[in-house]
């Protein structure tokens, strides 16, 4: 076996909505080109030029872009050297998650359809020039749910047959809290599918991400998935899908004791017991980071639910490039724990053989 990149990440180009046809074209994103006027700046400090312009909003396309990784392999312009960069960090299979879609992108049922139908299939195209090595994270047009669900559980299904291993979500979506009643048939697909929720690092819904400005992105985005894992556990909703395993990606791990404390005294006081070994329990898994205090969340996670990833792509407080090389040199943890969060875990969650 060989490491898994628990969260690696694509910048969308041109290239991810070529995939358009007929009617759907309409909806393609338009890519403009700031010439004047205040700048932004990305997370790595330069100026930000391009936009995805989507429903009147615009959206930096480079804003978080590490520039450590190769353009032509963070864009996958070229998969033969995405590849031999992974080589190099050590890494066997990386697991892809979107760039733009991390933040609330479109309220329109049908555009919503049309642009994760597109985004779904450049990854399989991805998926497919991997030879295996890239997988990826499937986009479900959520807005749907509720309307048309065969249409969901299609687009999954594809999905799966085409290299995903994975439904993406995040911390909020579609402007309600993930232990909402809403999201019961997604579960449901979910179990029937045998994919995973991976819920990442991300914001949803346009109120609370517009509420808070960009100097509170720990709030809109970390928090947003912390509080899905209490929300998930406190409704039980684990229990009422017990063949669904959920991921909670890119937020460290640090929190997982803190919240397990709480919600065991939530529980203690509703006359309800709560597992000691809770995450291995409701079958989830939390991918950690390589400065988390990782003897202290293992003394409370356990050794089987957590994984780690890189960031590939990216440029935040999450970014390890080297997390695969420094983990297997981390000698607070015992190599047989390391062979676990680097291999076993990881293609357990994702299903991976």
């Amino acid at each position: 076996m060989g490491a898994i990149d628990a969260d690696a990440h694509v910048i969308e180009t041109v290239q991810t909505w070529s995939y358009l046809e007929g009617y759907e074209r309409r909806f393609t994103p338009q890519l403009l080109r700031q010439t004047f006027g205040d700048e932004i700046l990305s997370n790595e400090g330069f100026a930000v030029r391009d936009f995805w312009m989507i429903e009147g909003r615009a959206f930096g396309k480079d804003r978080n872009v590490g520039t450590d990784t190769p353009q032509e392999s963070r864009e996958m312009l070229s998969v033969k050297a995405r590849l031999a960069h992974m080589d190099e960090l050590g890494i066997e299979t990386q697991v892809l998650y979107p760039t733009l879609f991390l933040r609330p992108v479109v309220q329109e049922a049908e555009r919503e359809r049309a642009l994760c139908k597109s985004y779904n299939r450049w990854m399989a195209d991805l998926w497919r020039q991997g030879k295996g090595r890239l997988r990826w994270v499937a986009k479900p047009p959520l807005r749907l749910l509720e309307k048309a669900p065969f249409a969901i559980r299609d687009e999954l299904a594809w999905a799966k047959d085409n290299g995903a291993c994975g439904i993406f979500m995040r911390g909020l979506e579609c402007e309600r809290a993930l232990g909402a009643p809403y999201f019961y048939p997604l579960w449901e697909m979910a179990r029937d599918l045998d994919l995973p929720i991976c819920i990442h690092s991300a914001n949803g819904s346009f109120l609370h991400h517009d509420f808070f400005n960009e100097d509170t992105t720990f709030t809109k985005f970390k928090l947003a998935v912390v509080g899905a894992f209490h929300t998930l556990l406190e409704k039980e909703i684990p229990s009422k899908f017990p063949h669904v395993r959920w991921g909670f990606v890119e937020v460290s791990a640090q929190w997982v004791p803190y919240v397990l404390n709480d919600l065991a005294d939530r529980f203690r006081r509703k006359g309800k017991s709560f597992p000691t070994d809770a995450l291995t329990a409701n079958h989830m898994w939390v991918a950690c980071e390589n400065t988390d205090d990782l003897p202290y969340v293992l003394s409370h996670a356990g050794e089987d639910c957590l994984m780690i990833g890189t960031d590939y792509g990216h440029h935040d407080p999450s970014s390890e490039l080297n997390a695969i090389h420094l983990l297997r040199n981390d000698k607070r943890i015992a190599p047989a724990t390391v062979s676990k969060i680097l291999e076993v875990n990881p293609r357990k969650f994702y299903g991976l053989n």
